[in-house]
Parts: structure tokens; sequence; C-alpha cells
């Protein structure tokens, strides 16, 4: 099952409750890797949204120069 997308806000968010629960030890070593695997993937989109929003208001910045 496909999960719905998520925004950078609601990411950042995640990353951060679990980074807090890793320093906290509220996770044991068999939930280690899961957790973060899942910021791996959190991360990744944040970064492709980044990206993509770079992209755009470069284009943006660049049509406004142009006319």
């Amino acid at each position: 099952m496909k999960e719905k997308k998520i925004s950078y806000k609601d990411s950042i968010q995640e990353i951060e409750e679990i980074l807090a629960k890793i320093e906290a030890k509220e996770i044991d070593l068999d939930q280690l890797t899961e957790h973060i695997k899942r910021a791996v993937e959190l991360l990744a989109l944040c970064k492709h949204k980044l990206t993509t929003s770079e992209k755009e208001v470069y284009e943006l910045l660049k049509n406004i120069e142009e006319k």
C-alpha cells in the first residue's frame, strides 16, 4: 500500500520525533534500524522537495528578468 504524500513540514516533524526518541533512549536496538531507515527516507524526501522548489524559484526569477 502506498503511503499518502507527506508534506515537508510533516517530514521534518517526524524526523525530529525519531531523533528525540533516539536521544531519550526510548527506542530499543531492534527498532533502531527501522527508525533510522524511516528517517533516511524522510530526509531524501525533504532533499527532493527542496531541490524541486529551488528549481521552480530559479525559473520564476529567470522569467521575471526576461520581461
